[in-house]
Order: structure tokens, then sequence, then C-alpha cells
């Protein structure tokens, strides 16, 4: 399959088959997935809770009631349900543990290669910190950078996935205590097999036109 039939073939499954489950193998490829994304100067800023058990799943379907209850069929049925989470902080130590893992896994040939990750990351990192005050978004978008990477992915895998904003982010950052270890829910993404009562599963593919798109020069 190229990179473009995955692409062709993605959807969001809507009802997922309860019965059928993700291969150790295939959740490995997943984390794999996931810890290779890019992201904006290496940060990396991101957590994700991975549930394969019924009672895991039942924790994060708690913030599917109300207003979110259509998406708790989704987080139940599913093989296994990803959350990303967003640091909500990026400070001085992280940058320092980030650096020392970057060190220890061979980034740098010397030590002014090493001084110009240090003043590039600086940079931007601050940038948002301090200039434009919005770290906690440029943080967020570099988790979606992952999610589309995951969503990409997966259908390459022959694994179905949806994204589901629709949650109470305020109800899961407190059952897994987010908060106090730095961190935000951002997405849901329930992964799995689509059930073959999956109305979306055949509905075809809506896209803007190239026209409407791209801008050739």
């Amino acid at each position: 399959m190229s990179i473009v039939d995955a692409a062709e073939k993605r959807y969001s499954t809507k009802v997922f088959d309860p019965s059928r489950k993700l291969n150790d193998d295939q959740l490995q490829q997943i984390k794999a997935l996931i810890r290779l994304s890019a992201s904006s100067v290496n940060s990396q800023p991101w957590h994700v809770i991975v549930a394969a058990t019924d009672d895991a799943k039942q924790r994060i379907a708690k913030s599917a009631e109300g207003p979110y209850v259509f998406n708790k069929p989704k987080m139940l049925d599913a093989s296994h349900v990803l959350v990303f989470c967003s640091k909500t902080a990026i400070d001085d130590d992280y940058l320092n543990d980030l650096l020392a893992s970057e060190q220890q896994d061979g980034r740098f040939s010397n030590e002014q290669s090493k001084q110009r990750m240090v003043d590039g990351r600086n940079f931007f990192v601050d940038l948002h910190r301090k200039t434009l005050g919005d770290a906690d978004q440029w943080m967020q978008k570099q988790v979606y950078l992952n999610i589309g990477s995951l969503l990409l992915g997966v259908a390459a895998m022959g694994i179905d996935a949806v994204p589901i904003e629709g949650f109470d982010c305020d109800v899961l950052d407190k059952e897994f205590n987010l908060s106090a270890q730095g961190f935000t829910s951002l997405v849901v993404v329930p992964v799995g097999y689509h059930s073959a009562d999956d109305f979306n599963a055949n509905v075809p593919k809506s896209r803007w036109h190239d026209e409407q798109i791209f801008t050739e020069c």
C-alpha cells in the first residue's frame, strides 16, 4: 500500500468491533510511530496514555458523559484507546533533560553542533514563552503533528482510528492526575477495527479540489 493509498483509505471510524483486538506487535509499532513523530526543535512536549484493559477504557470514558456521550461507545469498544496529552509549561529543567537525552543518542558531533542546537531551540522556545506568551498553544500544535502522523501510520497498517476532541478534559485530567504531572489531555484516539455496522466505513471522501487548495508558482 502506498502512502497515498493509506491516506485515501483512512477515515474517522464511528463504530468499532469490540471482538477484534490489536496484537502486541501492532501496539509496539503504534508506540514507535508516536515516539518518532516530528516536533518543532525536537521539543516532544507530549505524553500518551495507552489504555488496553476494559477498566482503563472505562476510566477514559468517564469524560464522555452529558453532551459528549455519543463518543463513549468508541472509547469502550475500540481495541485500545490513546489519550494524547500536552505539556502545560516548558521550563529550563525540561530543556536540559532533553539536551542530555540527545547527547546520549549521539545527536552532536562536537560541542559546536550541540551549542547550535541549544541556541536554536532556546530562540524558538523563548519566542513562545516570553515574546508571544503562547507556549501552551505552541506545544499543543506539536501534539497535533504527532496525531496526524499516527492517523496516517495506522491506516497504512490496516488499523482504524478516530481522533476525538469531544470529551471533558477536566474530568480526564482529574482521573489520571495529569495536572500534577504537568500535562493536560488534548485528544482521545481510539484504535482498532471498524464494525460492519459502521455507517462511515464506505462513505466516499469529500475534499476540496486541487485548484482550491494549491497555489503553484
